[in-house]
């Protein structure tokens, strides 16, 4: 009975360490002077409803009526993703999930092959629960096990039939990568010559264009269908779109209805989609370049400060977002990066850090607006001091 109390005794102290850790990074974020981005999550709903408010006006007429399942505003966000993506039709969801589950029945249908050809890493496979099986009937198989995107040569040569090809970009956990322009095109063609479409996850399709050296409608064309979100790289609220051609579009739609994804009213949201589009879209190519001179001078300032084994991945980040690996564990890393933050005002490393191995740990950085105002130096500067806190 005591050893039972005790251990019940440990738990809740895990627990309550766990929150005030918690609570510190929130406060951290918030009070922080400099940090490479700061996003929706450190500001509070007064200052997130502010912020609408106060950009809505550029972006749509405030005067016209509230969305009704699907119409006015969410409408307007629709055809502006498809001209966007140089596709027929668009179509708004309120999840990414449900928008890629959605399009991959549709296409099972066409083709009467409800096996999906994808990465290991791809969200749906990490992220969904397995929402593919469990929910839409549908069969992943994976292509490759390598941290990369697969080459045309496995897509070619893999051993059964598939009805789709479903390609990340970026490959998020394998460290936002991408593949070259003409890998992408030879993986295209592959699928094709397998007589299988091709569809786009593009959560973050938004900031290949620097990479590919390609415009968004160019990038997108490659693909059958595309889906965007508009919260992840856009700082919206929520929700995310469809693009394809329009039968597939409709189609989709009354798949939407049938999962429970045609809201009565989302023009918060969906203004929000809007604000991203006009405000965060034409932003992006400058947090891209300006990651790859922060991923250098993080990689020079650790070895500067003399980590035994420190890498950033992509050594030149695809996007504006990377990975960063130390060998320390998880815990002492978070607490470095939180007493840094409360102690100097600059919160260097504000994402989680997971465990990557034994001593091992890796954290996913991304430079957005706040990060524009950091020199090289001093981000070199700001790793010199993180360092200095670690045992």
């Amino acid at each position: 009975m005591i050893t039972g109390m005790s251990d019940a005794a440990e738990q809740v102290d895990e627990t309550s360490a766990e929150e005030r850790l918690r609570e510190r990074r929130k406060s951290a974020v918030r009070a922080a002077r400099r940090v490479l981005w700061r996003g929706g999550l450190s500001l509070t709903i007064r200052e997130r409803l502010a912020s609408l408010a106060e950009a809505a006006p550029e972006v749509h007429d405030l005067e016209e009526q509230p969305d009704i399942y699907g119409n006015g505003v969410v409408a307007a966000v629709e055809e502006r993703v498809a001209s966007l993506l140089g596709k027929e039709a668009a179509a708004f969801f309120p999840t990414g999930t449900m928008a890629q589950q959605v399009a991959l029945r549709c296409w099972a249908a066409r083709t009467g092959n409800a096996t999906v050809a994808l990465h290991p890493l791809a969200h749906p496979e990490v992220h969904e629960r397995h929402a593919f099986t469990q929910v839409s009937g549908l069969r992943p198989v994976r292509l490759t096990s390598e941290p990369r995107l697969p080459t045309a040569e496995e897509v070619r040569d893999f051993d059964e039939p598939f009805g789709a090809l479903m390609l990340e970009l970026p490959l998020r956990d394998a460290g936002f990568v991408l593949p070259t322009w003409e890998e992408l095109t030879e993986v295209v063609e592959a699928a094709r010559e397998r007589d299988a479409v091709v569809h786009f996850d593009g959560a973050r399709l938004w900031e290949t264009t620097v990479h590919f050296g390609r415009p968004l409608d160019e990038i997108a064309g490659l693909a059958d269908s595309v889906y965007v979100s508009f919260y992840k790289s856009l700082e919206g609220l929520a929700g995310a779109a469809l693009a394809g051609p329009k039968t597939l579009v409709d189609e989709a739609k009354t798949w939407r209805h049938r999962y429970g994804g045609t809201l009565f009213q989302q023009f918060p949201t969906a203004l929000s989609a809007l604000v991203g589009l006009e405000r965060e879209l034409p932003r992006l190519p400058d947090y891209v370049r300006h990651a790859r001179v922060v991923a250098a001078a993080l990689r020079e300032g650790f070895a500067e400060a003399g980590v035994p084994w420190a890498r950033v991945h992509p050594e030149e980040p695809h996007t504006h977002q990377f990975q960063v690996w130390l060998p320390y564990d998880p815990e002492v890393l978070v607490e470095a990066a939180v007493r840094q933050a409360e102690e100097t005002g600059t919160y260097l490393f504000t994402g989680y850090w997971e465990r990557g191995g034994p001593g091992l740990a890796l954290a996913e950085v991304t430079v957005g607006a706040a990060g524009l105002e950091w020199t090289a130096d001093d981000v070199k500067a700001a790793v010199a001091d993180f360092v200095a806190r670690l045992p």
